[in-house]
C-alpha cells in the first residue's frame, strides 16, 4: 500500500490514506518478444513468463532449455521473414496484447565515410524496419480489440552516437521518431507505444566481445568493462544487467503505466544527462 497525504477539511493537519498499488495484470496476456533467445530479450521473456503471461519469442536461434516460452524461428532482417512471423503468431494465438520489438544488431564498426550502402541498409533493416514491419502485422489487431502495448527497444546510441557506428545510431534515432508518431496514431484506439533506450548492458554477446578486447590488450574482462564505464562517464560506476532493462519494459507494459505513451525511457545508469 502507498500512503498519500490529503489535507484535513478545515485544519492544517494531514492524514495518510492508503492507496492500493495496481497489479501488473499480465496473467493470461499474450506477449511476443523478438530477439528473445539471448540478452535483453531473454531476460524480458523470463520476466513476463514469471508474471503469468503467455510468452512467445522470435529469433534466429532457439532460447535456452527451461525458458517457458513458445519459440518461432525467424529472420527479422527480411520483409518475408517478418511477414511469416506475423502470420504464424496470429495463427497460433490470434494476436498479441504486448509486443516487445527488441531484435536488433549492429554491423561491424567502420569509419562513416567508408560505409557502403549495403552496410547502411543492413542496419536500417534490422534496427528500424524489422519493428515497423512487425507492428504493421500485429498492431492492427490491438487497434481492433481496443487495447495493447508496443515497446520499442532502442538504444542510447540514438542520442549519443559512438564513433564508427553511424548507421546503427541513425536507425535507432529513426525508431525513436517512428515510435512517437505511431503512439499518436493508435492512442485513440487504446494502444500505447513506448520506447526504451538501454545503455551499456552486459549481455552474453557483449561479454564475449569484451573478452576479445581484453585478450588483445592483455588485461582482464573486468578492466575492459571498467574502461567502457569510464569512457561513457557513468555516474552509477558500473554496467547494467539485462534484468534492469527487462524490469523497465515490464513496468511500461503494465497497467501501472496506463497513461504513458509516445515517450522515451532511458535505462543507462545516468550516461546521458536528463533533458
Amino acid at each position: 500500500m502507498l500512503g498519500v497525504l490529503f489535507p484535513e477539511s478545515g485544519s492544517s493537519y494531514w492524514r495518510e490514506t492508503p492507496v492500493p498499488v495496481p497489479a501488473e495484470g499480465f496473467e493470461g496476456l499474450r506477449v511476443l518478444v523478438t530477439g528473445g533467445s539471448r540478452g535483453l530479450g531473454r531476460a524480458t521473456a523470463q520476466r513476463f513468463a514469471a508474471a503469468g503471461a503467455t510468452v512467445l519469442t522470435a529469433a534466429r536461434s532457439a532460447p535456452p532449455d527451461g525458458l517457458p516460452v513458445t519459440h518461432f524461428p525467424a529472420d527479422l532482417a527480411t520483409e518475408q521473414g517478418v511477414a511469416e512471423l506475423g502470420r504464424r503468431v496470429i495463427d497460433a494465438v490470434g494476436g498479441v496484447d504486448v509486443l516487445v520489438d527488441n531484435a536488433g544488431a549492429a554491423t561491424t564498426p567502420t569509419p562513416t565515410l567508408q560505409r557502403s550502402d549495403e552496410s547502411w541498409r543492413s542496419d536500417l533493416e534490422m534496427n528500424l524496419l524489422a519493428a515497423v514491419r512487425l507492428d504493421r502485422a500485429l498492431v492492427p489487431g490491438m487497434v481492433e480489440r481496443g487495447s495493447g502495448v508496443v515497446v520499442h527497444v532502442s538504444s542510447i546510441a540514438s542520442r549519443l552516437p559512438q564513433r564508427d557506428e553511424a548507421p546503427y545510431a541513425a536507425a535507432k534515432a529513426a525508431l525513436n521518431a517512428y515510435s512517437r508518431e505511431l503512439a499518436t496514431e493508435v492512442g485513440e484506439h487504446g494502444v500505447r507505444v513506448v520506447c526504451v533506450l538501454p545503455g551499456f548492458v552486459v549481455t552474453e554477446g557483449a561479454r564475449a566481445h569484451h573478452q576479445q578486447m581484453a585478450d588483445r590488450q592483455g588485461v582482464t574482462l573486468g578492466e575492459v568493462q571498467q574502461q567502457i564505464v569510464d569512457h561513457l562517464g557513468m555516474p552509477m560506476g558500473r554496467p547494467g544487467d539485462p534484468e534492469d532493462v527487462a524490469e523497465m519494459i515490464a513496468f511500461l507494459a503494465s497497467d501501472r503505466a496506463k497513461w504513458l505513451t509516445g515517450a522515451q525511457f532511458r535505462v543507462d545508469g545516468g550516461i546521458i544527462p536528463a533533458v
